[in-house]
């Protein structure tokens, strides 16, 4: 059944698009009288969580790159209790109640329809915005968050995910249960990351952070790596506050991009790496990954064990490997210290490969090859910028990124 909210307007487009442009300053450089691309966007319900600053960076690239209206749903008239009581109602019954934003209800249609869910509990937004489903040609749905081992307390939130045309999958091993489960095309989709702002080139600023680590970390590592900053000898910058909201998210994206492309070293390991109770026995990547690689930092620490990472970061030294907890890290940075030929070549690698591979672009290009649409000129200058920065790089270097692809081919493995 429809639940209705107790907000009294109905929020149009022009609207929702007005205020999503002054959240994200100018929302598409390339758009038409009539935009083809209608994003659903969490920013306004889920302001400024850490998780999702990634979420709204590919968003807003989106708008740089595409004909795109943006709708960001806002809280409505008590929607903290409201948004508590659909959640947990969708957690036992198949109720689908509007969790307290106000009513849309949108008069066009559009090419394509796109929405990034951190997990499925982001679509009882789409409980709140009337006929949807009949809002575009083509939906598209991104899930970040969805382990196999949680399906079944997520079975009734899924109703809404199994109406899209396409779903794509961060996580590589949740994407056949998944669409067993929904009888609906299933593709992974890797994480990306905004390279050219990660790039250390043509600046490269000087590397004085030795070490960088952020978000979850091993107890033991980290004590080992305190020890070696209190004996002074590295600089290591790590998490000091616990919190999962930032003050504004654009500025901890920037902040991330330029203390990792002055970081020798960057911490990396398996999503939630450390609680096996909620990821069971999977074992996947997440942004880190794509964020060290862009900064041609150094990345060490314990791969994840699939098929998919191995494909997505496949050239020499893509990561040291390190197993997660281990106190051995002192070592491996000092051995590695000692060789800053193969230093150099694997900072310019990863720069190189993320340039070619991992920028958000190639990950709309997939998108827009699934719902059939032509790529315009806004993310054919940005993979003209990409290819700019790549012949730059390997021009100065005098090589190119070790194992060259197409980014086209080696995506087309993952949405086949």
């Amino acid at each position: 059944m429809s639940g209705t909210s107790h907000a009294s307007e109905t929020v149009s487009i022009a609207t929702a698009r007005d205020t999503a442009i002054g959240l994200a300053g100018s929302i598409c450089e390339v758009a038409t009288s009539q935009p083809r691309v209608l994003i659903i966007s969490q920013r306004n319900i889920c302001r400024d969580v850490l998780f999702r600053c990634p979420h709204y960076e590919f968003e807003d690239l989106i708008c740089e790159m595409d004909s795109v209206d943006v709708l960001a749903p806002s809280p409505g008239k008590g929607f903290p209790v409201r948004y508590g009581v659909a959640k947990k109602l969708a957690w036992h019954l198949p109720v689908a109640l509007n969790p307290g934003i106000a009513k849309v209800r949108i008069d066009k249609t559009y090419d394509l329809l796109f929405m990034i869910c951190g997990s499925p509990v982001d679509l009882l937004t789409l409980n709140g915005i009337a006929h949807w489903r009949k809002l575009a040609k083509t939906s598209i749905c991104l899930v970040d968050e969805l382990w196999v081992k949680e399906l079944p307390a997520y079975r009734y939130f899924l109703e809404n995910l199994a109406m899209f045309d396409f779903i794509m999958m961060y996580y590589s091993q949740s994407v056949k249960p998944v669409q067993e489960v929904l009888r609906r095309p299933c593709c992974f989709l890797p994480p990306g990351v905004d390279s050219i702002a990660f790039c250390p080139y043509p600046a490269q600023p000087a590397r004085v952070v030795d070490v960088y680590s952020i978000g979850r970390r091993s107890s033991a590592t980290h004590q080992e790596l305190l020890r070696l900053a209190q004996g002074g000898k590295i600089f290591y910058v790590y998490d000091s506050i616990l919190g999962g909201t930032a003050i504004n998210w654009r500025d901890h994206r920037s902040l991330l991009a330029n203390v990792a492309k002055r970081s020798r070293y960057f911490l990396v390991n398996p999503a939630l790496v450390d609680q096996s109770e909620i990821r069971g026995s999977q074992n996947e990547s997440g942004n880190r990954f794509f964020e060290g690689c862009a900064a041609g930092a150094i990345m060490i620490g314990e791969a994840p064990d699939n098929a998919e990472f191995a494909r997505l970061f496949d050239w020499p030294d893509a990561l040291l490997a390190v197993p997660y907890g281990s106190t051995d890290m002192g070592r491996v940075m000092e051995a590695m210290n000692g060789e800053p030929d193969r230093q150099a070549m694997i900072r310019r690698n990863n720069v190189l490969q993320a340039l070619t591979r991992h920028d958000w672009a190639y990950r709309w290009e997939t998108l827009l090859k699934l719902a059939g649409l032509p790529a315009l000129r806004g993310l054919v200058a940005r993979k003209e910028r990409l290819k700019g920065l790549i012949q730059d790089i390997s021009a100065a270097s005098g090589f190119g990124p070790s194992a060259p692809a197409s980014p086209g081919s080696v995506l087309a493995e993952y949405t086949a």
